[in-house]
């Protein structure tokens, strides 16, 4: 991979009205920042400042702000604003809004000393995890807790995940929260570790089936390939949830594996209800995150070990 950020020393960023300004503590890196900075999501605009799961303090309020402090402790997510008033934010979807903006890809993200949000979409962070544990919260743990839901697994349920980083370590603890028995599909051995010692029954390769069928999946690895695996590995009725914004091309495969009303979901982005639901999930289930800390200035790093597959949970970026 190569090293496509550069550091460098800007202005800070003055909040507009309704807008906040979070001196940053922390910042995960996620692999929708690979695919930012390599290029696979269109970008609207360059330069652009990568990062989406920012944990920070309330500096400066802009004009007009009423719910939030000086000195509150907020989370930066994907969802940076959704205008409230087309077909799909009427819905309640507003995670498909037309007119979104999101963080670290439309506008300037977190891996920054400081960055500007909207009032209404930052999040207010629990009390308990430290700012680089509580930081993968906002998208592995989201995101992730979407894919669950969108996967309609019911508590008890046994449940195939396949890959095995930031968001699936997450996914993997409420699903024991839930009750559901868990198989793990990934590459790596440092993966397959961390998935037996966060409770799967049965761990394995990426491409490798696990005995038995499955109730419902969900593929967290974005490749393309695994949709196919994933969809022999539950029974009928069952569904496929893919966690990525992004996937590789899936392949063709025979119209058996989909028929008997399995059902193949997609995810995009997540909502604030997503966050604050997750967030009260996560602290009743006693979630913890495994990360590996990088300095800012190593960000290049830190994105090159997401890439590579060589961090155990998640990697954060630790911003003086």
């Amino acid at each position: 991979m190569e090293r496509p950020l550069v550091l460098e020393e800007r202005p800070e960023p003055e909040p507009g009205p309704g807008e906040v300004r979070v001196r940053l503590r922390a910042c995960a890196c996620c692999r929708t920042d690979l695919h930012v900075v390599s290029g696979e999501l269109q970008l609207s605009r360059l330069p652009v400042i990568p990062g989406h799961q920012g944990v920070g303090e309330v500096e400066l309020l802009g004009e007009g702000c009423r719910v939030l402090r000086r000195g509150a402790r907020v989370g930066v997510p994907w969802l940076h604003w959704a205008c409230g008033t087309c077909r799909f934010c009427r819905r309640g979807d507003e995670n498909l809004c037309e007119r979104a903006t999101f963080t670290g890809w439309t506008v300037d993200g977190a891996y920054a000393d400081a960055v500007v949000v909207p009032e209404s979409f930052a999040v207010p962070m629990p009390e308990g995890l430290d700012d680089h544990a509580a930081a993968p919260l906002l998208c592995a743990g989201v995101i992730g807790y979407r894919a669950l839901r969108r996967a309609e697994i019911e508590p008890g349920e046994r449940v195939a995940l396949l890959g095995f980083g930031a968001s699936a370590h997450l996914a993997i603890q409420v699903l024991a929260h839930w009750g559901c028995a868990v198989v793990v599909l990934t590459r790596g051995d440092r993966h397959r570790e961390l998935a037996r010692e966060l409770g799967a029954g049965w761990v394995g390769a990426a491409d490798e089936l696990p005995p038995g069928t499955c109730d419902r999946a969900v593929v967290f690895a974005p490749a393309g390939e695994l949709v196919p695996v994933a969809l022999r590995t539950v029974r009928p009725g069952g569904t496929v949830a893919l966690a990525g914004i992004h996937m590789t091309p899936i392949p063709s495969f025979d119209y058996e594996l989909l028929w008997g009303e399995r059902t193949l979901r997609s995810v995009a982005n997540m909502t604030r209800r997503d966050a604050v639901e997750f967030l009260e999930v996560a602290a009743a289930a006693n979630v913890r995150t495994e990360i590996e800390r990088f300095p800012l200035e190593e960000a290049n790093d830190a994105l090159a070990a997401v890439a590579n597959d060589a961090v155990r949970g998640a990697a954060v970026l630790t911003i003086a």
